[in-house]
């Protein structure tokens, strides 16, 4: 049976988020932080990503993209959780994290359901406000890449969780800017950034089930 049983989708549902801590264990020490109305007076742009849990072997994963390259996108060519801005058609951010799951790697939309919402976390480079969603597919995913926006995907098994590090290994990127960050590298993949500080939050719901 599945490492985390059976109930592993409700026990997520309700655990308490930790937010802001979970968030600053893979946060660049530089990273300056914002309230909310901070963040609205920004006029943001706003968007979702989703962690979409499947069965494989009977072993919960959830897919990791790496992004196409593009010149005048800060976060190209950076591995990423699929997931885009909002847009005007989408009635909620849940909507948007689906919708986007569904465009950038193919997944079935209508087998898809929603979790429950992580904290909202604000990307100051970039200048966008997003919503992580949690969900999984009733369905066997087929994976079909949206190749204007992902290159590879890596298949994340989420065990691998339990043993984050809350002392990160700290890299010297050229994509931060040639500065010092907290990263998580899962065989030879560098996550950084807002995915590190988002999936930090999804280990630590993880460790408090």
């Amino acid at each position: 049976m599945e490492s985390f049983g059976k109930d592993l989708l409700r026990k997520i549902t309700n655990v308490e988020l930790p937010g802001e801590h979970a968030h600053g264990i893979f946060s660049p020490p530089y990273r300056p932080v914002f309230t909310y109305d901070q963040v609205l007076a920004k006029n943001p742009k706003f968007a979702a990503v989703n962690i979409v849990l499947y069965l494989k072997n009977n072993e919960w994963y959830f897919p990791l993209i790496q992004r196409t390259e593009h010149e005048h996108d800060r976060h190209s060519g950076q591995i990423s959780l699929p997931g885009g801005k909002r847009e005007e058609m989408d009635k909620d951010f849940a909507e948007t994290a689906v919708r986007e799951t569904s465009e950038e790697i193919g997944i079935d939309r209508h087998y898809v359901r929603v979790v429950r919402q992580m904290s909202p976390i604000y990307i100051p480079p970039s200048n966008f406000y997003v919503y992580p969603y949690i969900s999984y597919t009733r369905k066997n995913p087929v994976f079909v890449l949206q190749q204007s926006e992902a290159v590879e995907m890596i298949e994340f098994p989420v065990a691998s969780f339990l043993t984050l590090s809350d002392e990160p290994e700290i890299m010297t990127l050229p994509g931060a800017g040639g500065l010092e960050v907290p990263v998580i590298n899962f065989n030879g993949y560098i996550i950084w950034g807002a995915t590190a500080m988002i999936l930090s939050e999804f280990s630590q719901l993880l460790k408090n089930m």
